[in-house]
């Protein structure tokens, strides 16, 4: 089964490389200033966040394409740093164009979800409250909002290996999508497995650092009745995070690779 024969080899490719590790690592330190200023200036800290992401929609193409080609290289033997630089430099352009093709796709959708939700809103007050509303115009906002989040999920889940198909397969920026998707519908469900599982520990680990983002946040903690971190225990939390986002990350990186691997033969 693609799923677990992914899982066996991941954990021995990374004792092999633990190399893999450290451009997951360097990308994290860029996000400490980000936690730092929570914990002193929250408004500051989102104009850095805002900065950090304008930054991240040109570095990232370059990272995936990089680590993308460590894991390939590490399943199979050793792996290096000029791996990782020259994967990133030799698929930057086409990874780019498929992310900001997603990215076009993904604010379509979200203009639609968010018209009707602002529709759906200004309809209610409009009509008195929620009790006076139209029960078939609710019900026709919550159909577009739904198809709309459910259009989103398909799209992620079928072209969620895009980034493989491009480093691995060499497919260019349209035929690594068109070969994502190709590869998800022969795969559907050892895909589906696959995505749960990825988002089951992302979304725990996710809700974990979100957790540790209130607490570092006085004002956030305050809001919630939370209590406030001292000075010393806020680095120790934060380097508690730095280190499980990158040995997360490293797992996952890794493990896609290979379980996209499975699937291509």
């Amino acid at each position: 089964m693609a799923l677990l024969n992914a899982l066996r080899r991941t954990p021995s490719a990374l004792r092999r490389n633990p190399v893999v590790f450290v451009p997951i690592l360097v990308l994290s330190l860029f996000q400490v200033p980000q936690l730092a200023l929570q914990a002193v200036d929250p408004l500051l800290s989102s104009l850095v966040s805002l900065g950090l992401s304008l930054v991240f929609v040109l570095v990232m193409p370059f990272f995936q394409g990089g680590i993308i080609a460590m894991a390939d290289e590490a399943l199979d033997g050793r792996t290096a740093l000029r791996t990782f630089v020259d994967g990133g430099k030799a698929h930057y352009v086409s990874i780019l164009v498929a992310y900001l093709a997603l990215m076009a796709v993904n604010f379509v959708l979200g203009m639609i979800a968010f018209f009707a939700g602002t529709f759906g809103i200004a309809f209610i007050l409009g009509s008195g409250g929620l009790a006076s509303a139209n029960v078939a115009a609710l019900a026709t906002v919550g159909i577009i909002v739904a198809v709309v989040v459910l259009l989103y999920l398909l799209v992620l889940f079928f072209v969620q290996f895009y980034g493989q198909s491009i480093v691995i397969e060499d497919t260019g920026a349209v035929g690594g999508l068109k070969r994502s998707a190709s590869v998800v519908r022969a795969h559907l469900a050892s895909t589906l497995g696959y995505s749960i599982l990825v988002g089951v520990l992302g979304g725990v680990f996710g809700g974990i650092v979100g957790v540790f983002s209130l607490l570092l946040s006085p004002q956030s903690a305050a809001a919630f009745h939370l209590p406030a971190l001292s000075l010393p225990v806020v680095a120790i939390v934060g380097v508690l995070v730095l280190l499980a986002g990158t040995l997360f990350g490293g797992f996952f990186s890794v493990y896609s690779v290979a379980f996209y691997r499975e699937l291509t033969g």
